[in-house]
Order: structure tokens, then C-alpha cells, then sequence
């Protein structure tokens, strides 16, 4: 009989997924050779191939040794500690496709084989191919690549988790590199929620870039999120802190005037689609917040008087008045300026008595309306409040539409946008995100049987830094829509893609709707439970692995991937990396600011200027423009030799 030089060992148990494999006795742990290329035999993450008739199933190896050995000390003491637990994961026809799960079990002393790269090549190179994409190679086989399946990735939702100076953002950038391929997909839509403004340079050529005080001559645009496209809770969240109101007399006073000031711009300037009939508080209308503002403030601090020469109950503003009796300040709604109106007096003759307007009744809500004033006025909220056309006027009209604001997000010539956010207050940050989420979600939703909608060209949204917003106790807006797109998404065209250091803050429940999980160096053994609890293969063992992977290294598991792999990813060029690379303490032959020498704590020490330093933080970005200085200036500060 020909030895088969495949051949590792048999099963000995099969309970549910896993299997015992006892090795054979002429089986050489460690490093076998078949048709001169070298296997490592016996080795966590490594694939074993059972042959069934026709088919075969495939395997990972999760535990080697004493660990995996029966539990029956006669069988532990006769064959040693020989032996290896494997996960089942998938099966193929002999020379067919390859396909998850498994359709029968092995039994007992059915024979074990180790996975060739002729295996590995029919197993990852099953399909069409414009359905994979390339991020690197199989950790075990350089010669193999893995391989990603874009149809499952995009709509069924990813994660890519690893500590710090795992390589994961140089991962996502690599992935997105390969998705937008405008030679491949002329006609992909990515999205990506950047919360350090990390990708801008990564994916420079095929990427626009939409920043808070955007550098327009590096070809950036002003990042514009219309106030009136939020819903009403969104809105009353960002603009007033909440209402906070025990009976709701607030929230529906309010609600009450956005929908009358929705109206009335509705009636200065129609828009297809909407009735003015039909109008809610949460239709994305325009409507002019300041006039909102100016009403409500009136409603809060108004006084009045008897007007001169009126009739005994005819009453007019009491505004504070000069010597020429002209009111001081009538307030303006555009520019934020209330009224000064006269304080309460109820004594004297009755034309000079001031009184409190009582209709309507004031709501109480001066706080909320002196800290949505402040807002109005506070320019790093201008993106929100005085977004650029999008802005309405005292009338609600505005000189653009929502529709251009979604072309240039996601139907613009270049596959992905980066909407930079790394300049909104961090206060709120995870009510903006929600509310982003949301309206891009809300669009889709409604659009999906035209062309523009996800099921005729799916989007796929990119999180970076999800656990910011993600908690498992948040239950704010940008928990709740990604927990809807999570759940709904993939009928509509709308993938996600999770990207976190922390998984283990990241609510379970939006971890396991992730189809496919890239998991790099985590260290941490409560991310690693938490990522092992939502993977969809049961591989602890594999993940075990975590912690020893090397910097941009990374175990794929899900349906993306025909099998659980332990993969290289391929990086992009050093320019395309993102801008979260380590900086060096000591750098040699390095080139800083046109200086050929060691950079780092290395470099030769140069006159500072600090000045710089706080140009740069006022002009709140990280690109500096270089002021050449007068020759009085040089004379003053000479180089040194």
C-alpha cells in the first residue's frame, strides 16, 4: 500500500462540531514535506481535510496536545498526548465549490489529512472572481492570497478590532483601497465617519474629503450637516441640551412651533414630495431656527404695557426706551440678539405698569433658550446651524437642497467620502453621529428601488473609533441607528463596517450582527471573550492565538471568508498609510524639514518657534503653511553652524 504523505491520523470523537484526531504513530509533528513544499503539521489555526466519498470536509486545528486528549485516562496514557481538537467549518465536492457548514459528520477512525496548497487554491479560489478582492496572504502560505468575498463583507456587516499599533487602521485602509478600485467597482460608495481624521492622506486619489474650515486649496469642502434634516428628538437634543420636561408641555410647545415654521416655508417655497398638510415635526423641511429662537425667547421675557391712547386692555411690547423714547434694541432673530424689554412694575398709573405677557404663557425653558442662543452664535457649530446654502432664510427658504448634500456625500465622482469630524465639540459627537447615521440610513431606506437607493448600488459605512459612541450601556441616537442598520440593512443595501481598540465596549449586540470579524493583536482578555463570543465560528482556540499576532496580522473569520484564516494583510505604499503611525523616539537617517539627518530625539536642535504651534491650534488644523521670514528676522535668529 502507497503511504499517503497527507495522511496525519484518524478521528477517535465527534461531538457536535469538534473531533478528536488521534495522530498516527509515522506521523512527524512539526514540519512534513508534500510534493517539496513544507506543511506545518500539528499546529493551531492550521486546516485538516477529512475525505467522505465525493466529499470532503474541512477543518480547523483549535487545540494540540494533552489539552485535546480524550478524557479516559487509558486512551490519554496509550497513545500519549498525541492529538489534536478540531472545529468543522465547511465541506466541498471532490474538484467543486466550497461551502460553509457541513451536511454529515465523520465517524469513528475515518482518516485525517493535512490541507495542500492545491486544496487551499480550490478552496479560496472558488467563485466568480470580481466577487473577491485580495488583502494579503494566507499566513501559512505566502504563495496563496486571501481572498474576501465583496458581496458578503459590504451587506452583512464587518469588524476590524486590535489594540493600538496593531496595524488596524493601516488594515481598513488597505481594505478600502481594494473595494474602491475604480477598475474593478467604477461605481462603489463608501463612506467613512473619521473620528481623528486619520484617512484624508491614506486614500488621497480617490477619496473627498468634507472637514469643519476645510482647506480648500488642498481640495477639502466645507462639512455642512443641515440642522433641519435631524428628526425632532436629534434636533432638540443638539440645539437644546434636552427639554427635560416632566409633562411634556415643552417638547410639545416646541414640536408646535416647528411645524408652523415648516409651514410657512413650505408656503414661501414648495418642495416636491411633501404637503403641507402632511407635515410632522420630523419631516426633513427647512425652517429657520433663528425665527424659532427669537419666538420662544419672546414668549419667555416679553413685558407689556398699556399702548398710548389704546383701549383699557390693548397692550403693546415694553421695550426699554432712550431719552427719545426709541426702544434701546428690538432684537434681531438672524443675528441672535434678543430684545431688551422693561422689567415688571405694578404700582403706579396704569399706562406706566409693566406686566408679564400671558398669552401665550411662558414654558419656563430660559435656560435651554439662553444655551441654544449661545449655540447659535458659537461658530464651531456653524456646520450644524449655518450650513452654508443649506441655511434658511427668515422665511424658511433656503438655496439648496438635500439632494445636492447626498450627491456630494455618496454620488460624487469619487467612490469614498471622508466626512472629517475630528473638529466637532466632543460634547456632541455622539448625537451627531447618530444623527448622520440616521439621515444617510433614512435616505436609502425610501430610495430603495430607485438607482440612487442601496439595492442597486449598496453603501457601505465605515465607524472608525466606534466604542466612543458604542457603548454597551449607551442607548443615544448613534447606538440606536446602528443598531437598526445592523438588524435591517442588508434588505436595503447598507453595510457597516465597525472599527474599534476596545471591542469589549462595543454593545454585544451590534458585535454579533458582524458577518465577518478581522481580528488583530488583542491582548486584553476580556476583548478577546467578547470577540469570540460574536464570532459566528466556534474557534476559541484560534482566538487564542490573538495576543502573538504580529503587527498587521489578522484572523478573518465569518461568511466573507470560505474558511477561518490567520492572514498577512498586504499594506498599502508608506504615502497611502493613514496618519496614525507611531512616531519614531529616534529616527536615523532621517529628513525633517529638509534637514538630511537623525530625526526623532535624535535631530540637531533648532532655535524654537512656538508661535507656530499656537497658529496652528487656533486655526484648529494640522497643516502648516510656512511663513518665510524678512531677512531682519534672519539676522536676529541665525542658523547655527
Amino acid at each position: 500500500m502507497v503511504h499517503d504523505p497527507t495522511f496525519i491520523g484518524t478521528v477517535q470523537d465527534v461531538f457536535g462540531a469538534t473531533i478528536t484526531v488521534e495522530l498516527s504513530s509515522e506521523t512527524v509533528t512539526g514540519l512534513g514535506f508534500v510534493d517539496g513544499q513544507g506543511y506545518r503539521i500539528g499546529q493551531v489555526g492550521s486546516f485538516v481535510r477529512i475525505p467522505l466519498g465525493f466529499v470532503d470536509l474541512y477543518g480547523v486545528v483549535s487545540q494540540v496536545g494533552a489539552g485535546a486528549a480524550p478524557e479516559r485516562d487509558e486512551l490519554r496514557h496509550e497513545f500519549g498526548n498525541r492529538w489534536l481538537k478540531v472545529q468543522m467549518v465547511g465541506e466541498g465536492q471532490r474538484g467543486g465549490r466550497f461551502e460553509r457548514g457541513i451536511s454529515q459528520h465523520p465517524t469513528i477512525e475515518d482518516k485525517v489529512h493535512i490541507v495542500t496548497e492545491a486544496d487551499l487554491l480550490a478552496i479560496y479560489g472558488a467563485g466568480e472572481p470580481q466577487d473577491f478582492v485580495s488583502i494579503g496572504h494566507l499566513a501559512s502560505a505566502e504563495s496563496i492570497p486571501s481572498l474576501i468575498n465583496i458581496n458578503k463583507l459590504v451587506t452583512r456587516h464587518s469588524a476590524v478590532v486590535g489594540t493600538t499599533g496593531s496595524g488596524k487602521s493601516t488594515t481598513v485602509a488597505g481594505l478600502l483601497n481594494s473595494l474602491s478600485d475604480p477598475s474593478r467597482y467604477p461605481s462603489a460608495r463608501i463612506i467613512i465617519l473619521d473620528v481623528h481624521g486619520e484617512y484624508a492622506k491614506a486614500l488621497s486619489d480617490r477619496a473627498t474629503v468634507f472637514r469643519i474650515s476645510a482647506d480648500t486649496a488642498r481640495g477639502q469642502r466645507e462639512l455642512h450637516i443641515p440642522f433641519w434634516a435631524l428628526n425632532f428628538e436629534e434636533l432638540s437634543t443638539l440645539a437644546f441640551g434636552g427639554l427635560g420636561d416632566g409633562n411634556g408641555a415643552k417638547t410639545a410647545a416646541v414640536a408646535d412651533a416647528v411645524v408652523e415654521l415648516k409651514k410657512e416655508s413650505l408656503a414661501a417655497q414648495p418642495r416636491a414630495g411633501i404637503d403641507p398638510a402632511q407635515v410632522t415635526v420630523d419631516s426633513p423641511t427647512p425652517f429657520c431656527i433663528h425665527k424659532l429662537w427669537f419666538e420662544l425667547h419672546q414668549r419667555e421675557h416679553q413685558t407689556v404695557m398699556a399702548r398710548p391712547g389704546g383701549a383699557q386692555d390693548e397692550l403693546q411690547p415694553a421695550y426699554v426706551v432712550n431719552e427719545d423714547n426709541v426702544p434701546v434694541q428690538l432684537g434681531d432673530a438672524m443675528t441672535v440678539t434678543p430684545p431688551a424689554y422693561r422689567t415688571v412694575k405694578t404700582s403706579g398709573p396704569k399706562q406706566d405698569q409693566i406686566n408679564w405677557s400671558q398669552s401665550p404663557p411662558p414654558l419656563g425653558m430660559r435656560q435651554q433658550l439662553a444655551g441654544l442662543a449661545a449655540k447659535l452664535r458659537d461658530p464651531r457649530l456653524s456646520f450644524l446651524f449655518d450650513p452654508g446654502n443649506l441655511k434658511p432664510g427668515i422665511d424658511g427658504r433656503t438655496e439648496s437642497d438635500l439632494d445636492a448634500l447626498l450627491e456630494s456625500w455618496i454620488g460624487g465622482p469619487n467612490p469614498i467620502s471622508i466626512l472629517d469630524l475630528s473638529g466637532i465639540p466632543s460634547t456632541i459627537l455622539t448625537e451627531l453621529v447618530g444623527a448622520l447615521l440616521r439621515v444617510l440610513y433614512d435616505a436609502i431606506f425610501w430610495a430603495r428601488n430607485l438607482p440612487e437607493g442601496g439595492r442597486e448600488r449598496p453603501l457601505l459605512m465605515v465607524l472608525e473609533e466606534a466604542h466612543i459612541y458604542l457603548g454597551k450601556e449607551n442607548t443615544n441616537a448613534a447606538a440606536s441607528a446602528v443598531r437598526r442598520i445592523a438588524k435591517e440593512g442588508r434588505k436595503y443595501g447598507v453595510g457597516m463596517m465597525i472599527v474599534s481598540q476596545r471591542p469589549s465596549e462595543i454593545d454585544s449586540t451590534i458585535l454579533s450582527q458582524c458577518g465577518t470579524i478581522f481580528a488583530m493583536r488583542l491582548a486584553n482578555d476580556t476583548d478577546r471573550g467578547h470577540v469570540t463570543s460574536a464570532a459566528s465560528d466556534n474557534l476559541k482556540g484560534l482566538f487564542d492565538m490573538l495576543p502573538v499576532l504580529r503587527t498587521g496580522e489578522a484572523i478573518i473569520v465569518g461568511e466573507a471568508v470560505s474558511l477561518p484564516v490567520r492572514t498577512l494583510i498586504t499594506p498599502p505604499p508608506p504615502n497611502r498609510r493613514p496618519d496614525s503611525t507611531d512616531p519614531r523616539v529616534v529616527e536615523r537617517n532621517d529628513i525633517v524639514d529638509g534637514y538630511h539627518g537623525p530625526g526623532g530625539w535624535g535631530q540637531r536642535r533648532d532655535p524654537p518657534d512656538y508661535s507656530a504651534m499656537i497658529r496652528q491650534w487656533r486655526k484648529q488644523s494640522p497643516h502648516y503653511e510656512h511663513i518665510p521670514q524678512s531677512a531682519a528676522q534672519v539676522r536676529a535668529n541665525p542658523p547655527e553652524e
